[in-house]
């Protein structure tokens, strides 16, 4: 099979793109033939070596989580239902780093996908899982976010941030982002009813003019928009991050570290199907220019997610 690879850490010139023994079946995996990944900030941290600490890694390394793409083959003892033919989307995050999402064959335990919404593309569709479940995640299980809440989310206009403003306007919450003025309108249309803009100072002295401190925040970059998030939110208990769990956790607030989810994946089909959840797709590259891409990824967020088709 094609694979994208590397076998040292290091910047994006490390990645060559070339053919791999095509992965084995196990007995509860589901074998992908990926159509389509996308780029998330975590792939360029794995490549630079700064996740060792977290799994074990074994190299060479094909990077990638997301996919989506047609089941080719389903181990014997899969129960959930999926079948040789059909199209499906997930989030491939197993217990150590190594065979990745960006191949034309990827190993997914069953837990890790589920059916793909037949109204997005592939690379559309390979752009939601981690962002989306992360998203997801924080708002309904960190947050416990429901109707009447007034929710602000941080980077609103990148990657989770986009998803995170739909999700949380579905889950009946008013949304306050922040994002640079280039963004403001797009995350207006994204359903946040105030935009603020994180570079006119503290986003808690902002919110004076906009009702006052939040019910719940969701921190999508850290740094000091998260050392200030006690003054913008009621209870510091209803702060999440994704970025820093020390200082979150210090904060008395919630660290979220996205799952693999069929659940949750199903509940964002769900969403996208009846039209409450748009897919940005900022840039798509061919897998022979997955560097590029990675490089794309490390120099910030381009407006929207990053896909690669295979």
């Amino acid at each position: 099979m094609r694979a994208a690879s590397y076998d040292t850490f290091g910047g994006p010139e490390v990645i060559h793109v070339g053919e791999r023994p095509d992965p084995p079946v196990g007995p509860d995996t589901v074998l992908v033939r990926a159509r389509a990944t996308s780029v998330n900030p975590v792939d360029w941290k794995i490549r630079e070596g700064y996740l060792q600490g977290a799994y074990p890694h074994h190299l060479p390394i094909i990077p990638g989580w997301d996919v989506a793409g047609v089941v080719e083959a389903v181990g014997p003892s899969v129960r959930t239902g999926v079948q040789v033919g059909d199209e499906v989307w997930g989030y491939v995050r197993r217990d150590d780093v190594a065979h990745g999402t960006a191949a034309e064959l990827v190993p997914a335990p069953e837990r890790c996908v589920a059916l793909k919404p037949a109204s997005l593309s592939f690379e559309e569709a390979a752009s939601v899982p981690l962002a989306g479940l992360t998203a997801h995640q924080a708002l309904t299980e960190a947050l416990s976010v429901g109707p009447g809440d007034r929710v602000l989310v941080h980077a609103a206009s990148g990657g989770v941030g986009q998803l995170a403003v739909q999700i949380a306007v579905a889950l009946g919450a008013d949304v306050i982002g922040t994002a640079s003025p280039a963004h403001h309108e797009l995350v207006r249309r994204l359903g946040a009813g105030v935009v603020l803009d994180h570079h006119a100072g503290p986003i808690s002295g902002q919110l004076g003019d906009h009702g006052g401190p939040v019910d719940a925040v969701l921190d999508l970059v850290g740094g000091e928009a998260l050392a200030d998030a006690p003054a913008q939110v009621r209870d510091p208990a209803r702060i999440a991050s994704v970025i820093d769990p020390e200082t979150v956790l210090g904060l008395g607030g919630r660290y979220v570290f996205v799952r693999p989810d069929r659940d949750g994946l199903d509940a964002l089909g769900a969403l996208v199907e009846a039209g409450r959840l748009q897919v940005t797709v900022a840039r798509t590259f061919p897998l022979e220019q997955i560097a590029d891409a990675h490089r794309l990824s490390q120099e910030g967020s381009p407006g929207g997610k990053i896909a690669i088709t295979i």
